[in-house]
């Protein structure tokens, strides 16, 4: 039976938008920095966002949850498995240097999509969890929003406040604005960071050894 307890629905669209653009990403890379044929990857996002949709219309949420976990744990394996690719084809000089940067300015930016898409899902419980209180008041991270005395109490955040703390993750190598409460949160964070350090040390690397 559907949950009529939601105060409001919180938008799942820019999260879909994610993961696809992940799967794009991945189908852009060369053979030999995939898992399996470059198409694998959108198909099992393309099914299980559809099983998502679905689950979520229906109000099976626990459902709806374990999927959406999947998805990305799922994603996120792909990822960690092509940037291991990436670096040892850095090392046995097994791609032209053209592509190896592309691949790897791709696997950067799949590094902040998937990792937006892990603090969108965890965060106070996940979306329909946020969605059930009438604000944000608590959760793994402060947003700057939940600490203006404003009177505005129904602020909730959404998936482009994940987008932009994992943006900056990766470009400042820690948050900015947004404190980090949680110790899954600050691992998460510390992965992120230390992942996107990588792939930027593999395309400085490559581009000093063209010159």
């Amino acid at each position: 039976m559907p949950d009529d307890s939601a105060n409001r629905t919180e938008p799942r669209w820019p999260a879909i938008v994610a993961v696809l653009a992940v799967g794009g990403l991945y189908l852009s890379l060369p053979q030999n920095l995939s898992i399996g044929p470059g198409w694998l990857l959108l198909a099992i996002i393309v099914v299980l966002s559809v099983a998502t949709i679905i689950t979520h219309r229906q109000g099976r949420h626990s459902l709806n949850m374990i999927l959406g976990h999947l998805l990305t744990g799922i994603i996120t394996l792909f990822m960690l498995c092509s940037i291991a690719l990436l670096i040892r084809a850095l090392m046995i000089h097994a791609e032209a240097p053209a592509p190896l940067l592309r691949a790897g300015a791709s696997l950067w930016v799949t590094n902040i999509l998937v990792f937006a898409s892990w603090y969108w899902r965890l965060d106070a419980g996940g979306p329909h969890a946020r969605s059930r209180r009438p604000g944000h008041t608590e959760g793994a991270l402060l947003f700057p929003q939940m600490t203006l005395n404003h009177g505005e109490k129904s602020w909730s955040p959404r998936f482009i406040d994940y987008l932009f703390l994992a943006f900056t993750t990766s470009t400042a190598f820690s948050p900015t604005d947004t404190p980090i409460l949680s110790r899954w949160a600050k691992v998460l964070v510390m992965v992120q960071a230390s992942i996107s350090l990588l792939v930027i040390a593999v395309l400085v690397g490559r581009a000093v050894n063209i010159l």
